[in-house]
């Protein structure tokens, strides 16, 4: 979630209309959020209203979902309240700015600011839009554990020991939030390292009880999955013991025992006191911490070896950070396409709809725009003939500018791939391993802004973390150069980059479905890929049935975008990148 605030001390709006003539206005904003593939607006709420100032600063904030991969878009309208009416069409109308939350996000700091519109021929003065993450619990936590002199409970061998970890519910339940491997025939289990998020172990409520069950695995034993309820109740249960995420951290650099109880033997035999005991020793660290095992041999105990805390960075720190989304086109010009002037064509737009490569385009882009600061795009067509020798060409540039290939916003890049229909002729074969070298590799450009040439930076060349690349391929076909592609990829998955194929047509689409890594991890050569980069659909599948093409591009957008943030996550973590602090000034 998002707390989007504004006009908050230090950033509020100047010079409101004043619309009181003994008095200055008394404003009040109200936020209206857009339904999702609609032009239908609902309004979310408002703020406190400020008597008697032009320079209001509210402290009233909205907490909004935020996604990336959705186009958020927001209206502010600002009143000034003049009657006791609670409908905001009874008060005067001092004006209104739209945005799309990922535009705040995107921006510098994630201070955004706007022209407050919409009274004519008035100057209505301005809105400063701040959004800021809610404080949550992001910690991960790093634990060893092992136990000594576990009960034996196999008839043959040793036990077959492993630990359940369950959070409470608000209604006195449990859910499973963790199982250990199973450690085979010992009483004295070494189990592996294992991480888990803290909001996963507790919610980010500190005092709510963890409980740990221990268990010894049984080859006919079952997992009885119910919604998120598991039940082991076939594997032989030895003991458990409650504790908290607060009690844990206090333990630092010390020992903490548990009783491990076994409640069944506790009402069967009256001299029961315990299953043994728990000592656990906990290093609070900010790297993982390590410590040897202090225990006393006589008795069963769990302990846990080790246990470290640390940050989990999220999307939007990159974001807020100064990384930036790098966004380059690449669309398919062979001659399966048909003919762009025939309305069959898949590249024929007509007076009253996009094509669907327009489609595909305008939906991932007009998202995916709002974090990059220059809106400069890079696009190309690949599988045409191009002027002036008709040579097959994978990797042109839709504006026809090789030095550089960058249209200005994705209307710009509309408007140069309309272009390009009309001037190149539609060949083949479908390739696309160079336009994905071309994204990765070192390419001369010329900057629109700036006339002297200078190398583009590319996902090659820029590992910092301040720039992600991803490449959109929109295509109606199958690959023809896959062996490469798959080459390519492989390469592409260790750089800052990702991958999306939007496929558009009635073809089949079956080989593509091994380029996305979701289930095997794409290899060539024998060299795995280091990351699952490509996330590939049909666009058929978010077609629409009424027609509605707004509605088709926000389902197309919010499935093929959802998995950028891991992925650029993935990136950073395993090259312990960390966000750049945002610049107070």
């Amino acid at each position: 979630g998002w707390r989007l605030g504004w006009l908050t001390p230090g950033s509020s709006p100047r010079n409101l209309l004043d619309m009181d003539t003994f008095s200055k206005s008394d404003p009040v904003v109200v936020l209206f959020v857009q339904v999702s593939g609609s032009s239908e607006w609902k309004e979310f709420g408002r703020t406190e209203v400020i008597d008697n100032t032009l320079n209001p600063d509210f402290v009233r904030k909205f907490v909004l979902d935020y996604y990336f991969e959705e186009k958020q878009n927001l209206r502010f309208d600002v009143y000034n309240v003049d009657s006791k009416s609670c409908s905001a069409l009874k008060q005067d109308f001092l004006g209104q700015a739209f945005v799309a939350l990922g535009e705040v996000i995107g921006s510098q700091r994630g201070r955004l600011e706007r022209p407050l519109t919409g009274v004519p021929g008035k100057r209505c003065g301005t809105i400063l839009l701040l959004a800021e993450e809610l404080s949550n619990c992001r910690d991960i936590v790093t634990m060893q554990l092992c136990a000594n002199k576990l009960d034996k409970k196999d008839f043959f061998g040793k036990s077959d020991p492993f630990l359940v970890f369950y959070r409470s519910n608000e209604d006195g339940t449990f859910t499973i939030c963790h199982k250990t491997e199973v450690v085979k025939n010992t009483l004295n289990p070494v189990w592996q390292p294992f991480t888990i998020p803290v909001r996963a172990l507790c919610n980010g409520d500190y005092d709510r009880t963890v409980k740990i069950d221990v268990y010894d695995w049984d080859r006919d034993g079952r997992c009885l999955a119910v919604l998120t309820l598991c039940c082991f109740c076939s594997h032989d249960f030895i003991g458990e013991f409650a504790t908290s995420y607060r009690e844990l951290s206090r333990a630092q650099s010390q020992f903490t025992v548990y009783e491990v109880l076994n409640p069944r033997k506790k009402c069967k035999k009256k001299k029961y006191v315990n299953s043994g005991t728990g000592l656990v020793l906990f290093h609070l660290l900010c790297v993982s911490g390590g410590g040897s095992s202090r225990f006393d041999p006589l008795c069963l105990q769990v302990t846990l070896l080790s246990f470290s805390v640390e940050s989990e960075f999220t999307f939007v720190d990159y974001i807020r950070g100064g990384t930036q989304l790098n966004f380059t086109v690449a669309i398919d010009f062979t001659a399966s396409n048909g003919l762009p002037s025939q309305p069959t064509s898949l590249h024929y737009a007509s007076p009253y709809q996009l094509s669907a490569y327009a489609l595909a385009l305008k939906a991932v882009g007009e998202i995916i725009q709002d974090y990059d600061s220059d809106k400069l795009f890079p696009a190309y067509g690949f599988g045409a003939k191009v002027p002036p020798d008709g040579k097959i060409s994978h990797q042109f540039p839709l504006n026809n500018n090789m030095e550089n290939p960058s249209c200005v916003g994705i209307e710009g890049v509309l408007e140069s791939y309309l272009q390009s229909l009309r001037t190149v002729q539609l060949y083949g074969p479908t390739n696309f391993a160079p336009v994905i070298n071309q994204v990765d590799c070192l390419t001369p450009v010329r900057c629109l802004r700036d006339p002297i040439p200078f190398p583009h930076r590319t996902a090659a060349q820029v590992t910092d973390g301040s720039q992600y690349h991803v490449l959109l391929i929109i295509t109606d076909g199958v690959i023809s150069d896959m062996l490469q592609t798959k080459e390519a990829i492989v390469t592409a998955s260790s750089l800052p980059m990702s991958i999306i194929i939007v496929g558009v047509g009635p073809a089949e689409f079956e080989a593509m479905e091994e380029l996305d890594g979701d289930e095997v991890r794409l290899s060539s050569r024998g060299r795995y890929a280091e990351r699952d980069i490509v996330q590939f659909v049909p666009f058929r599948d978010y077609v629409d049935d009424s027609g509605n093409q707004v509605l088709s591009m926000a389902r197309l957008a919010k499935d093929v975008l959802a998995e950028i943030p891991e992925q650029l996550l993935s990136y950073m973590k395993t090259r312990d990148i960390k966000p750049h602090r945002a610049d107070p000034k």
